[in-house]
């Protein structure tokens, strides 16, 4: 199904844009990275000794960089952790999950943070740590009174785009089955949850399903797309651990339990605009 444009110049050029923000913030990061902090090195293969390598995905609610200043409620729990249970970490902002899933199997990282819920899918490769917080699936779309999808039943023979690996794959051929119609799932290997939605924004594609709370945090910059239509039910947002690392995954856990309890925890919820998970 192809999508109609009208302006093809604008969108060229708002593509350009999207892509010239995305090389400036990975610019910024790298920058930033190669100081002694918060991130110790960039350079790729592990730290070794007790030092953490944790792949973090460049996004709203992992990791940002804004004026110079690093935050992202993922980053910001991981930085908290590590000093209140004297663990020692070093980050590696990422974009493509596939090669940071690649990574964590391979040794080159300890924890794999990522825009992804927790899905049996990948139960088989990856252990899951218990939940930060509670997140759900939702369909990114412009703004139109006359065309705007408000029910999962009017995505029959529509072309929706995810990230690859990402489960809202799974959940839109599983909705298809559902409603008894095809939805044409296109899993975009380079860009990120982010991404679509910008392009979604900038008209370069149509409709895309990407976790609600970094669609909510995009919003606000663009006004004009719509978010309020979701595709799943809630779900619980953990990191990744290599599957055979249950030493760590135990780890990490019981740092996780401790910090959820603390005020530290309630105020990141409080200022991200996240759910907080019921296992306090």
């Amino acid at each position: 199904m192809k999508t109609q444009f009208t302006r093809k110049s604008a969108r060229q050029a708002g593509m350009l844009c999207m892509l010239l923000a995305c090389v400036v913030g990975l610019m910024a990061l790298l920058k930033v990275c190669s100081s002694p902090h918060p991130f110790s090195s960039v350079a790729l293969g592990h730290s070794g000794g007790d030092t953490l390598d944790v792949a973090i995905q460049y996004s709203p609610l992992m990791l940002y960089n804004y004026d110079d200043t690093l935050g992202g409620f993922s980053y910001d729990v991981m930085r908290a952790m590590g000093q209140s249970e004297d663990i020692k970490v070093k980050f590696h902002p990422i974009v493509s999950l596939p090669e940071a899933l690649e990574r964590l199997h391979s040794g080159v990282y300890d924890i794999v943070i990522a825009d992804l819920p927790r899905t049996d899918g990948y139960r088989s490769e990856v252990s899951f740590t218990v939940p930060l917080y509670l997140d759900r699936m939702v369909l990114v779309q412009q703004h139109t009174d006359s065309l705007t999808i408000t029910s999962q039943l009017n995505l029959a023979g529509r072309e929706v785009w995810v990230p690859v690996n990402s489960p809202a794959m799974t959940r839109l051929q599983n909705l298809s089955g559902e409603i008894g119609d095809t939805i044409y799932v296109r899993c975009d290997e380079q860009y990120g949850p982010e991404q679509l939605f910008i392009q979604v924004a900038t008209g370069e594609i149509g409709l895309a399903v990407i976790n609600r709370s970094t669609a909510e945090v995009l919003a606000r910059e663009y006004t004009e797309v719509d978010i309020n239509t979701s595709v799943s039910f809630t779900q619980f947002q953990s990191w990744l651990v290599s599957s055979s690392d249950t030493a760590l995954c135990q780890r990490i856990d019981s740092a996780i339990v401790r910090f959820r309890t603390t005020p530290a925890y309630d105020a990141l919820v409080a200022r991200y605009g996240l759910t907080a998970t019921d296992h306090r």
